[in-house]
């Protein structure tokens, strides 16, 4: 049992290096005066960015505690207040938080009674969301360090934090694209749209609708078979994970993000069950004129009818957790002998 704990834990390191990092869109406020964090909560991983986009109004991502939810964290992290004008409607600057570790993490914003008015983020708080939602409903007046800048246009540099003994996030000016596509529906087996040019610094939102799907990095020779740090090209790849949505679902759908970071081809497919062998695939900057266009890359995927194809020599090898199930039963096994 010492052994497969080893072989276990060997496999999820290499599995997670083999993932692309997610970055999650936080809109911080917004238009008609929201008063949000838009989601409110996201589980994420380490290697993760968190990316607040600061909308209309006059906001802060402030970091707190569960216990004080509108107090200002010692030594926590803060934004700064980050005016944006009412006719912007554009390049919104953001706040990158970059995830090293998988604590919890709380945040409020500052201003005036945000904070009470339930305008509260977390980061993995496991059962405890509810619980700081509502003790920042029911604390007294906000705590605020400092006074409030003035409504000019906002930096695109880093600001100086005005909270005492807080390191402020760095602001970031988000320029690029965000390209959203959606992922199945009711009785639909498709990535919509499925074939998209990107810009380097542009992201890919996939919004997950009716079904159970994935959006996992595949390579155009095996278009079915999860990409990983073995290939021949030495990418890394990206995988989802499986979003369940229920025929009712309307609204709120789950969403997952990638940053463009070059102009490369990128290819992708739904592992779900015979989905991929049925088109279900999607491309970014894929050269038309040439011989590995989106539809050679659909047609092979077609032709290779989903995911049970044995690698060969010139494919890249499988994700690397496919292999635990038989390394668990050939150690079970010597350990019975």
């Amino acid at each position: 049992m010492h052994y497969l704990a080893v072989i276990s834990t060997f496999l999820l390191a290499v599995s997670h290096t083999a993932v692309a990092a997610t970055i999650f869109r936080v809109v911080v406020g917004g238009p008609d005066g929201a008063v949000t964090f838009n989601p409110s909560s996201v589980n994420a991983t380490i290697g993760d960015t968190v990316r607040f986009v600061f909308q209309q109004k006059n906001h802060t991502v402030t970091q707190s505690s569960l216990e004080t939810p509108c107090s200002p964290l010692p030594d926590g992290l803060d934004s700064g207040f980050i005016p944006v004008a009412a006719t912007q409607t554009d390049n919104f600057p953001s706040a990158d938080l970059p995830i090293k570790d998988l604590n919890p993490k709380w945040f409020y914003c500052r201003q005036a009674n945000h904070c009470q008015l339930g305008m509260v983020f977390a980061v993995n708080p496991g059962s405890n969301l509810a619980q700081f939602q509502a003790a920042a409903k029911s604390s007294g007046a906000a705590t605020t360090t400092g006074a409030l800048t003035t409504t000019t246009a906002p930096s695109t540099t880093a600001p100086s934090s005005d909270a005492t003994n807080t390191a402020s996030i760095p602001i970031i000016p988000t320029n690029g694209v965000n390209h959203k596509i959606i992922v199945g529906g009711l009785n639909i087996i498709a990535f919509s749209p499925s074939n998209i040019s990107a810009a380097v610094g542009d992201t890919i939102t996939f919004e997950f609708h009716q079904k159970n799907h994935t959006v996992t990095a595949s390579s155009f020779d095996t278009p079915c078979r999860a990409l990983s740090s073995t290939s021949t090209t030495g990418q890394l790849g990206f995988d989802s994970g499986f979003n369940f949505v229920d025929a009712s679902v309307t609204s709120n759908f789950p969403t997952f993000t990638i940053a463009v970071n070059d102009t490369n081809p990128i290819w992708a497919y739904c592992r779900q069950v015979n989905h991929c062998g049925q088109g279900m695939v999607f491309a970014v900057n894929a050269v038309e004129s040439g011989s590995k266009n989106f539809s050679a890359f659909q047609a092979l995927a077609k032709q290779q009818n989903g995911t049970t194809i044995p690698p060969t020599s010139n494919a890249p090898a499988a994700h690397a957790t496919s292999y635990v199930p038989a390394l668990l039963a050939f150690f079970t096994l010597v350990l019975l002998v």
